[in-house]
């Protein structure tokens, strides 16, 4: 990287609802487009991100990760307020800042937390509609949290994966999974190294059945050990999902 050059970590927030997803796609709106375009109009030039996490269409965050490369002289904290400025208010920087120029957010390690929210009561609520699932079916969240613990560690998370996935393994680790009942919502939320694609909705909609009473808690542990998406639940919709946050070890202190 020429010596003028810096490289910029955004902290990006955003509504999943109107997008195809984050990753480019020919012909459809999605999030790192959006953010492409408003980064190269600020800086008159083009200009990609590199983000952490491709997010599926429909699916929140509070705080994906992108860096770009940039030898312009705005300083790096000062992106989020230029591109707030231009950025359509579904999608938010919440922070910005100068991270080494090796830093890449999807070769780096970090602790990624997701939380998934499912609301269990009698009818739908329109206001919650967009960022949670509905089910009226009564949910044992005591049952799914028996069944959460079981995810905790290194696992083989094949059963967790839709196919298609492009990856050299199946192997993560998760650091936590919790399962609460906040009145008529319930909240899964974890934490670990990494995800496979699909695999926190597919632990989701597992953990839904466990909770309806259709699977013991104890099965997650057979379901595992099968390596075999077929041995698992549905995959939950995408709207209950967000992504909390991003760790990256590396960074912190600096």
């Amino acid at each position: 990287m020429r010596g003028d050059m810096k490289r910029v970590m955004l902290t990006v927030a955003y509504d999943g609802t109107h997008y195809h997803g984050w990753q480019l796609q020919p012909g459809r709106i999605t999030v790192e487009g959006v953010l492409n375009e408003c980064l190269s109009g600020l800086l008159s030039k083009k200009t990609a991100v590199i983000g952490a996490s491709r997010t599926d269409a429909g699916v929140h965050a509070l705080g994906n990760v992108a860096v770009f490369d940039t030898d312009a002289r705005i300083p790096a904290e000062k992106f989020s307020y230029a591109l707030n400025q231009r950025l359509p208010e579904d999608i938010r920087i919440r922070g910005s800042r100068q991270v080494p120029s090796s830093f890449h957010p999807r070769k780096t390690a970090s602790v990624k937390t997701y939380e998934y929210r499912i609301l269990n009561e009698e009818f739908p609520d329109p206001v919650k509609r967009l960022y949670s699932y509905f089910t009226y079916r009564p949910l044992d969240e005591k049952r799914m949290q028996e069944a959460a613990a079981y995810v905790v560690g290194e696992h083989d998370f094949a059963s967790f994966c839709s196919a298609g996935a492009q990856t050299d393994t199946t192997v993560r680790t998760i650091y936590d999974c919790r399962v609460d009942r906040l009145d008529t919502e319930i909240v899964l939320r974890i934490s670990g190294s990494g995800f496979l694609y699909n695999m926190v909705r597919i632990i989701a909609g597992t953990l839904m059945e466990v909770g309806k009473g259709n699977i013991p808690p104890e099965a997650m542990e057979g379901i595992l050990k099968a390596a075999d998406r077929r041995a698992a639940g549905p995959t939950a919709p995408p709207e209950g999902l967000t992504l909390l946050s991003y760790r990256f070890p590396e960074l912190e202190g600096r």
